[in-house]
């Protein structure tokens, strides 16, 4: 089984009632990380692990592989001395040993295919677990961003506010009434200054007229002369 299928059912089993009731975004995210971590240092302990057992099956093998070339010496001697019964039991004993030999170099072979897929799905997961720390403080920010407009819109939609408008709109209306109140005391009253204002503006009219009076006047004064001595100019072609 792949390390990020595993990973998924630990996380999928543990925030699934987050996802469900989609609470606080910031504890889910934190979450999802901290399992992510989590599976990496088991699978770092894993691989840690198989070093180690590697390291043993790789001292085996080579001391298993001194012992055949042991016996294969001894089957020499006693071929040599004439034992060839002796010969032949350490014959026995060294096929047996390079059986062994073969069969710890095949368990070794398994382990380093499996210690270099741990290595890329370690690789790949140190990838995503930084992606995600990357990611985070958006999501939070996103799902913080969401949660106060969500209740802002509650908030609006709350009758609570409604009749809080309500009341605050009645409040301005008694204060129009009040302020109305005051107003309608000063209608219809001057004050002693008003009054001496619409003097001052009397006489200002008073000189205005004084002024176009005197304008008609002069130019009246004007005119008669000459009617006069046209007149007289008059009688003398006559004559």
């Amino acid at each position: 089984m792949s390390i990020f299928s595993r990973m998924s059912d630990i996380v999928n089993s543990n925030i699934n009632s987050l996802l469900d009731k989609a609470e606080d975004p910031e504890k889910m995210v934190k979450l999802i990380i901290q399992e992510m971590e989590e599976t990496l240092v088991e699978v770092r302990t894993t691989s840690a692990r198989a070093i180690a057992d590697r390291k043993e099956l790789q001292r085996r093998s080579e001391w298993l592989s001194d012992e055949a070339n042991e016996w294969g010496r001894k089957v020499e001697v006693s071929i040599h001395k004439g034992r060839d019964d002796l010969a032949k039991a350490a014959l026995q004993e060294q096929n047996r040993t390079v059986e062994t030999v073969e069969s710890v170099n095949s368990e070794i072979e398994l382990l380093n295919s499996t210690m270099s897929k741990l290595g890329e799905d370690i690789s790949a997961l140190q990838l995503k677990i930084k992606d995600a720390k990357i990611r985070q403080n958006a999501i939070i920010i996103r799902g913080k961003a969401a949660q106060s407009r969500l209740g802002v819109k509650r908030q609006l939609h709350d009758s609570n506010i409604d009749d809080a408008m309500l009341r605050f709109e009645d409040y301005e209306r008694k204060m129009d009434r009040l302020e109305g109140q005051i107003e309608s005391y000063d209608i219809g009253q001057q004050s002693l200054a008003d009054e001496i204002r619409v003097l001052e503006g009397d006489e200002d009219l008073e000189k205005q007229l004084a002024s176009i009076k005197a304008g008609i006047s002069g130019s009246k004064t004007e005119k008669t002369p000459d009617t006069t001595i046209e007149a007289s100019n008059g009688n003398q072609e006559t004559e």
